[in-house]
């Protein structure tokens, strides 16, 4: 790593959930020149940070088991952050995108096109990976890419379906890699790593924390062109994800059910919002080729 970078991995590192911050320090310093120099008086002032804050980002800017740490980070994960050429555009183009990566596996696939976020409830109806049967795998041999979070449910059965059609499928986790979350996908996630992807903006040693898993659906929805719902309840994470989706200008696609089943309510809600109702592949391809043919006009 640049400098540059391993600066900002260093700093996010300390205040990586607060990205107001990291990005008020970025454009205070773009070459975070001064980022070790600074004493907490400067944090105090040009942040506006209380005394205990400042105090702290001073401390453990110098801590050198920290230092050490990043350097172990580097060792074992490629880790790419927002000033390198191989940073996703799709993740620049949105509202928040996060300043830092993890990543584990084939690099080359992390901005492949075109990509589809397929997400839903994590306890899903026994039809559901009959339906995904259907939809999902004439997706694939159209060379679709499928992004989702490797939660139990719909996630993990995207992720099965993309290696079981030896297609290409990346993870994005609301924990580091030391702390693999849901535990029941271990074997997936080994799986994953080897031909595919998984990546976090948590360093390694991060577990799993509630809020981490809304935050990190705005990666999903923002590396795709569009977000596919198979299952949802009328409240539940997959529609944070499609609230990430809109806010960037993303499809977003709902397949209908049981109109007595529950899993069945958040769909059919984001179909009356406006969402375009799937039946078959086709429904999304349709999309799809229009999105390319705009473009090229």
């Amino acid at each position: 790593m640049e400098k540059k970078e391993w600066r900002l991995v260093h700093l996010h590192y300390i205040v990586g959930s607060n990205r107001r911050l990291l990005a008020r320090v970025i454009q205070q310093d773009p070459e975070l020149t001064h980022l070790y120099d600074w004493d907490k008086q400067n944090w105090k002032t040009i942040f506006n940070l209380p005394d205990k804050k400042a105090s702290a980002i001073v401390s453990q800017l110098h801590l050198q088991a920290i230092k050490q740490k990043i350097v172990q980070f580097a060792e074992q994960y490629h880790i790419i952050t927002i000033f390198n050429i191989r940073y996703p555009t799709n993740l620049l183009e949105i509202p928040d995108p996060p300043f830092v990566l993890y990543l584990q596996g084939n690099l080359e696939i992390l901005s492949h096109s075109p990509n589809l976020s397929v997400i839903g409830t994590r306890y899903p109806s026994q039809t559901a990976r009959s339906v995904m049967n259907i939809i999902l795998p004439p997706l694939l041999q159209e060379n679709f890419l499928f992004t989702s979070g490797m939660a139990l449910g719909i996630d993990g059965y995207a992720h099965e379906t993309a290696l079981a059609n030896c297609s290409r499928t990346i993870a994005v986790l609301g924990s580091g890699f030391y702390h693999i979350y849901p535990t029941q996908h271990q074997y997936l996630y080994q799986q994953l790593i080897q031909e595919n992807l998984v990546m976090t903006e948590y360093p390694p040693d991060h577990p799993p924390k509630k809020y981490y898993f809304p935050e990190r659906n705005r990666i999903i929805s923002g590396l795709s062109f569009g977000t596919l719902v198979i299952e949802a309840k009328e409240k539940s994470g997959s529609l944070i994800t499609v609230d990430q989706a809109l806010e960037q200008g993303k499809e977003v696609f709902a397949v209908p059910g049981n109109i007595l089943a529950d899993t069945s309510a958040g769909c059919h809600q984001l179909i009356k919002d406006g969402a375009k109702l799937v039946q078959k592949s086709e429904d999304i391809l349709e999309e799809w080729h229009a999105k390319q043919l705009a473009i090229q006009s």
